[in-house]
């Protein structure tokens, strides 16, 4: 097992330490408005208070948290490799937001539990420490928590930081709290990042000895579907152009509804899937005629338009569309993960915004498997002529993947048993 670093608690962290005192004044007010404005969970927000946690599986527990859906999503393929290792494992992740606990429900790994993380204050973390008492305590992306990693390294639990992801203005942020975050990154015994500019930007925070070892998520799973369903979609959809944009945002569906206008002139059988990032915008997606999966409607042979306004849809839509216009790409939101439609055999286009993924989509077009696009035209000729692009992606979807088993090796050798 490696040496497990001493913890240095500065002024700054023990600040922060003294002022998570005052949260639970505060914590359930906040929640239950929170409740009440559908942001929680009504039969598990008490999670986040350290209560009603579900039970602990028998034997070695690995923790992982990440904050919302796609960075959840992203630990399948990770998990499913620590348990390739270690089959006597059981894992435990952690999230905040409703959606992420949602779709990872669809997509739960083997031996996986998921939670609520309870909100940062010392007798909420000490309910969830007590009761589930990790062997190793994960923290993916950019989600870390002052107290939770603090009382982590008290109990003599070791951590990682993996897969970092920190861009420039993520990292001027951090700057303001770079003594806390010394502590915090000096107290892992690994850190990860997903690439060069992530790892100086965590040295500069203090941490050492960061590995660069890409994103975890193209080593996901494919998502999962209703087998039936799709089926039933693709015998009815048979011999149409069926392209998506997805996980999309109003910017996003301006451009390719203008680009389905060009593309329908063409291809009058053409059929462009909207799947809105966030379903209760539905309201605001006015186009005519389009049918409505929420109220139960299918796209029929003639249907121009199939609004997916449910959660957990994805994995279907990417298996029907054979183009897929990657949302967030054209507005301030800079980009959504592309490896998911990757995975599934979809042709990859993104706009210019690609800040939150800009080292995935560099390699996916520097290797022929995705194509940026800037104009109507532009999307519509690609979906018309798409070449290699979904071949292309599949197969760079398993070279980057093999990193994967690595790190899941990497954190295998933290173990405490």
């Amino acid at each position: 097992m490696t040496q497990m670093p001493d913890m240095r608690r500065g002024l700054a962290l023990r600040a922060y330490l003294l002022a998570s005192h005052m949260f639970p004044p505060i914590a359930a007010r906040v929640l239950r408005r929170r409740l009440a404005r559908g942001k929680e969970n009504p039969d598990r927000w008490r999670e986040k208070l350290g209560l009603g946690l579900g039970r602990r599986p028998d034997g070695p527990l690995v923790w992982l948290h990440a904050v919302g859906l796609g960075e959840v999503l992203s630990l399948r393929g990770l998990i499913a490799r620590l348990a390739d290792q270690r089959p006597d494992l059981s894992f435990l992740v952690t999230s905040t937001t409703v959606t992420s606990a949602q779709v990872f429900a669809k997509n739960l790994p083997t031996r996986t539990i998921h939670q609520f993380l309870p909100i940062d204050a010392p007798a909420y973390r000490a309910r969830f420490l007590d009761h589930f008492r990790p062997d190793l305590a994960v923290w993916v992306e950019q989600d870390i928590w002052p107290g939770f990693i603090s009382d982590t390294a008290a109990r003599g639990i070791p951590q990682a930081v993996i897969a970092a992801r920190m861009n420039a203005t993520s990292h001027a942020s951090h700057r303001k709290a770079r003594a806390v975050y010394r502590d915090l990154y000096r107290a892992m015994a690994l850190v990860t990042a997903q690439d060069q500019t992530t790892a100086d930007h965590l040295m500069q925070l203090g941490a050492r000895d960061v590995t660069v070892t890409g994103s975890l998520k193209p080593a996901g799973p494919p998502l999962a579907c209703d087998a039936a369903e799709l089926a039933r979609l693709q015998k009815a959809l048979a011999g149409r152009t069926i392209w998506a944009v997805a996980p999309s945002h109003p910017t996003d569906e301006r451009l390719a509804l203008a680009a389905h206008d060009v593309l329908r002139r063409a291809d009058p059988t053409a059929l462009l899937i909207i799947a809105p990032r966030f379903p209760d915008r539905r309201d605001a997606i006015t186009v005519t005629p389009v049918r409505i999966r929420s109220k139960g409607e299918m796209p029929g042979a003639s249907d121009p338009l199939w609004l997916c306004d449910t959660f957990g849809d994805l994995g279907l839509i990417y298996r029907l569309a054979d183009t897929v216009l990657i949302g967030g790409t054209f507005c301030a939101i800079q980009g959504h993960n592309p490896w998911e439609a990757a995975a599934l055999g979809a042709a990859i286009l993104h706009g210019p915004q690609l800040a939150n993924f800009a080292s995935d989509f560099a390699g996916l077009d520097a290797a022929g498997g995705a194509r940026s696009v800037a104009t109507a035209q532009d999307i519509a000729d690609a979906v018309q002529s798409p070449g290699a692009l979904a071949a292309n992606a599949t197969q760079i979807s398993v070279t980057a993947a093999a990193r994967t088993d690595a790190l899941a090796s990497g954190l295998i050798s933290l173990l405490r048993r």
